[in-house]
């Protein structure tokens, strides 16, 4: 049986992004995009896919390594679902985009629709003024039932590295719906071949850039005596 956690300290995903962005930001970006945590794995994350009208469709489960923050996939990829978990009696799934339940809080920002959950968190964190939504997958819930809750929106896919020409060929099911649709070639007018070759996505780019934590995190593992002074004066990282 799967128990899902309050706390996030066994969030392997939030511990990671608590050094990116602090405890506070990462906290609220949980609370906004109502990410879980399971026991599964010795804790993992729930991308919980909630509708407009606050149903829960189901939670996606991955485990994150807390160092890199990347998808532990050796020995093998540790994801699962939620309604597996619970062995639910005659369960009919009906997946919908991840981030769903803060379309009618945002009636008017423009979406973006990324593949990957995580990439929806970390890009809300640095593009606030959009809504930042997920499929799940290349192709994840992205189908025409999923695609009516974008109607009279306007709609921008920034695909995978390398998903590009697969994410094009979904522009005539949004165009019926949303009131503009276009597809962003932005990282790969950007990528080098290598990157290319790694399928990277928005959020590696975002990452890249070490915030101010990062450095001050990088600077006190070269000299712990930083944070013996940070400590002692009480000193407070102010963020842009």
């Amino acid at each position: 049986e799967m128990c899902i956690r309050d706390s996030y300290n066994s969030n392997p995903l939030y511990r990671y992004l608590c050094g990116v962005f602090g405890t506070e930001e990462t906290a609220r970006l949980f609370n906004l995009y109502r990410v879980g945590t399971s026991v599964k794995w010795g804790g993992s994350t729930v991308f919980w896919q909630t509708d407009e009208t606050g149903k829960v469709r189901t939670g996606k489960i991955m485990l994150y390594n807390p160092a890199t923050g990347r998808r532990v996939k050796e020995p093998q990829a540790c994801v699962s679902w939620a309604h597996s978990e619970l062995r639910l009696p005659a369960f009919n799934l009906r997946q919908c985009l991840f981030g769903q339940h803060l379309l009618p809080l945002y009636p008017s920002r423009t979406i973006f629709i990324v593949e990957s959950e995580k990439s929806a968190v970390i890009a809300s964190h640095y593009m606030s003024d959009m809504l930042w939504l997920a499929t799940g997958g290349k192709n994840g819930c992205f189908n025409v039932q999923t695609v009516e809750a974008l109607c009279d929106r306007d709609v921008i896919l920034l695909p995978d590295l390398g998903a590009t020409d697969a994410w094009r060929e979904k522009l005539p099911m949004l165009q019926p719906v949303c009131r503009n649709v276009a597809i962003s070639t932005l990282l790969e007018d950007m990528a080098t071949d290598e990157q290319r070759s790694q399928g990277l996505d928005i959020a590696d780019f975002l990452l890249a850039t070490p915030t101010r934590r990062q450095i001050l995190r990088q600077m006190i593992q070269r000299n712990p005596c930083i944070q013996q002074l940070i400590d002692e004066l009480d000193l407070e990282l102010i963020e842009n």
